[in-house]
């Protein structure tokens, strides 16, 4: 009968077990900690490396290291060792000091820090800087925009077009709806250079402006299709004839149709009142101000800039509607709606966070 080498008796005093047993329960202990602590407790409980094993899902070499760690060097050898290289030469204290000079000051002559700057003003190295800038995801090199609505009906105003979104009324058609005003036909001065393996293309930088357009959409927030026209003009004359089209686009009887419009004055003129009055069926639901955002066809504007109009090169304006019309038509053969997936107490609550940091940043 074949025979392994004898595993030579463990046993564990009852102080090392009470320590052993905090590691293995207390939240705070690391994972890998944890689970040695276990290791050592089964062990000197008189099991087998094979049994403690199975109960831990673990492998038998696994098992067999840290029994034989904590049996030559009890509770110090259930720790890591220490990692082979050089030694770390930056503290904790000067990572603290870079990374609170990066979020709470600025240098005297710029707005915000560069690696070079502040490696410079913390006696550090550049490459130590873009590690530690890295490690906390610091870009003080990047700037976004943003804008608080002062609307003071913000929050009825969010509940109800989200509750549009997340929770449409039955037997209701939800349209959103705007104008994408001022898109130019630019036309490149010179052809562009095609892409080619390593090489991004490349165009001038300078163009001929051969005038505007607008287009007007309106996106179906069940299906996706857009429903769009383009004018030369943005009045409310054209936004009554683009309200004209959508009357009389084919939808079956006694539904409803809600609208998502902003506080543009084209949408709120005496003469589109009395319109949507005589159409009952009509529900307006309008964007905080200053909250466009809420609007989903703002998605869809970006979606269409980002694809076909911003790198387009367009002889006449003609042109440019042309290109529009076509890519409305290719997005339609099949549609993908939006997804909206924030709830209104999300928005409000992140509306709020920021509202407290806009009024503690000393600005």
């Amino acid at each position: 009968m074949a025979r392994g080498r004898p595993i030579k008796a463990l046993k564990v005093t009852e102080a090392e077990r009470a320590e052993l047993q905090q590691w293995a329960r207390r939240p705070k202990s690391a994972q890998r900690v944890a689970q040695r602590a276990r290791i050592a407790l089964l062990c000197g409980d008189g099991l087998s490396s094979t049994a403690v094993a199975a109960k831990l899902g673990l492998t038998v070499q696994t098992v067999g290291k840290w029994r034989e760690r904590f049996r030559l060097r009890r509770l110090d050898g259930l720790g890591d060792e220490p990692r082979p290289g050089a030694p770390r030469k930056i503290t904790d204290t000067q990572v603290e000091a870079a990374v609170t000079r990066t979020l709470e000051t600025m240098p005297r002559n710029a707005t915000h820090w560069s690696t070079r700057s502040l490696a410079k003003a913390e006696g550090l190295s550049q490459s130590a800087v873009v590690r530690i800038w890295h490690a906390f995801g610091l870009q003080p090199h990047r700037s976004e925009t943003f804008k608080l609505s002062k609307d003071p009906l913000f929050i009825d105003k969010v509940r109800d077009i989200v509750g549009l979104y997340l929770n449409p009324p039955e037997r209701a058609l939800v349209l959103c709806i705007d104008e994408k005003a001022q898109v130019q036909a630019l036309e490149r001065t010179q052809p562009l250079l095609p892409l080619r393996p390593g090489q991004a293309e490349r165009r001038t930088h300078d163009y001929v402006r051969h005038g505007t357009t607008a287009l007007f959409a309106a996106l179906d927030v069940a299906t996706g299709q857009v429903h769009g026209d383009c004018h030369r003009r943005h009045r409310h004359q054209e936004f009554l004839k683009f309200m004209e089209q959508i009357d009389r686009l084919p939808r079956e009887a006694e539904v409803s149709i809600h609208l998502v419009l902003d506080n543009y004055g084209t949408h709120k003129t005496p003469r589109l009142r009395r319109w949507f009055a005589r159409r009952p069926y009509y529900h307006l639901h309008f964007t905080p101000t200053g909250a466009s955002w809420l609007n989903l066809v703002e998605r869809f504007f970006a979606k269409i800039t980002t694809e076909r109009i911003r790198r387009g090169a367009f002889r006449s304006v003609p042109h440019l509607e042309r290109e529009i019309q076509a890519y409305l038509d290719e997005h339609n053969r099949d549609p993908k709606p939006f997804r909206w997936t924030a709830s209104a107490d999300l928005i409000l609550e992140k509306v709020s966070r920021i509202c407290e940091r806009t009024s503690n940043s000393g600005h």
